[in-house]
């Protein structure tokens, strides 16, 4: 004789396992458990691996056409001050925008420019 759950009744498969049986009100308590849990499994997953990922692109848009992106500037051309982005996000890359504000509040980074100043004599 096949051997029954206990607290499980009402609702039978047959061909499925036998003596194992589900009441449709179990069924709708089971179910949205399972796929919340499943789900909850599968966003987990995907938060963890994306904050260990070392292969993550720090430019997303800026001269993509080219193997490396490289900016030289002559300090005599700079004036008194200039800052430069270091989050490549900035509209104005090279220069800095402000983008890494935004930036930082989205990812909990905390990049800022590189500013250059010439000593006053």
């Amino acid at each position: 004789m096949a051997s029954q759950v206990p607290g499980f009744s009402a609702l039978t498969k047959p061909g499925l396992i036998p003596g194992f049986k589900v009441s449709k009100d179990q069924l709708t308590t089971i179910v949205p458990v399972a796929v919340a849990a499943a789900l909850s499994t599968y966003l987990l997953t995907r938060y963890f691996s994306s904050q260990s990922s070392p292969k993550s692109r720090v430019n997303m848009s800026i001269n993509k056409d080219s193997p490396k992106v490289v900016h030289s500037f002559d300090m005599e051309d700079i004036g008194n001050k200039a800052v430069y982005c270091r989050c490549w996000r900035s509209k104005k890359f090279p220069y800095c925008d402000g983008m890494h504000t935004k930036h930082n509040e989205e990812t909990g980074d905390n990049v800022g420019p590189l500013i250059i100043k010439k000593k006053n004599p």
